[in-house]
Formats: C-alpha cells, structure tokens, sequence
C-alpha cells in the first residue's frame, strides 16, 4: 500500500529520478516545450513550478538554489540564465501554473502515453490571440437599439439641413 506516499518514483532511485528531473527541467527551461510519457511530465511539473516561481526574484539566494535544484553542469549554467533572463521577466505576473500538459495520444512501442509539457507563456499561438483579446476594445452597451439609433441620425441630419 502506498498510503501518504506523494512521490511517483517513476521505477527509479532516488539518485536517478533527481538527476532526470534535473535533465528534463533544464530541457524544459532552454527549449521551453519537451515531449514525453505522462507520468514523467506530471513529475516534471511538481519539480519545476517552484524554480520558476523563484526566478520572478533575481537574487543571490535564487540562483544558487535554482543551481541546486539543476545541477552544476555548462547546459545547467545556461538555464538558470535563461530562466532568470527571460522566462522570469515573462512570467513576473503570473501567480503559478507555469506549464501546461498536453496529452499527444500513445507512443508505438510499448503504448505508453506521451504528452508535451510546454511553459505556457511561450506558446505564441495562445498567446496571440489571448493579447488580440485584450487589446480589442469592448463595445459599449446601450438599452437602445440599433434601428432607433439610426433613427437619431438621421433626425439629426434633417435638422442640420434645415
């Protein structure tokens, strides 16, 4: 029974699901958009929430804890600069929910199911449409209507040629 157990272990060690956590977020924060199975992007997403939400504060004590979360390799040095450079900067908002998950169907192999696991605010498809969103101005709502409106109009024009 795995009562109170709230880690999905993935059928590894300790050493091994971290140094694969680590991996995946680096992949995650450089390419911004990674496939793989589902249960490794649910993983991944309790794992890299909390760097994300400490990259909104670029400070001293951030970076060495994003450092220790992603390990100390060159590829984890370009990361943490990437996330406290521009993913940062575009998530300061934001109050969570810093990925999305996607189900992609099954893979051929072993049918495993796949997903892509993607930060949400670099997928310029929803996001051009949410900013189309914003900046189109609502229109302004009148009890009256239309026909009446044009009515007024044209009233207006008799009397501007009297």
């Amino acid at each position: 029974m795995r009562h109170g157990d709230k880690v999905n272990n993935l059928g590894r060690k300790t050493a091994h699901r971290h140094a694969l956590m680590s991996n995946m977020a680096v992949s995650l924060i450089t390419h911004k958009r990674i496939t793989t199975t589902l249960a490794k992007a649910k993983a991944l997403r309790v794992f890299v929430e909390p760097i994300i939400t400490r990259s909104k504060e670029n400070t001293t004590n951030n970076r060495r804890v994003a450092f220790s979360y992603l390990g100390s390799n060159v590829s984890a040095k370009e990361a943490v600069k990437e996330l406290f450079g521009v993913v940062g900067s575009k998530v300061g908002e934001r109050p969570g929910g810093y990925t999305r998950i996607i189900k992609t169907g099954f893979r051929p192999g072993d049918a495993a199911e796949m997903a892509l696991i993607e930060l949400v605010d670099f997928n310029e498809v929803y996001t051009q449409n949410k900013n189309k969103a914003k900046s189109a101005e609502p229109k302004k709502k009148t009890r009256r209507s239309t026909a009446s409106k044009k009515a007024a109009a044209k009233k207006a024009e008799d009397t501007t040629e009297e």
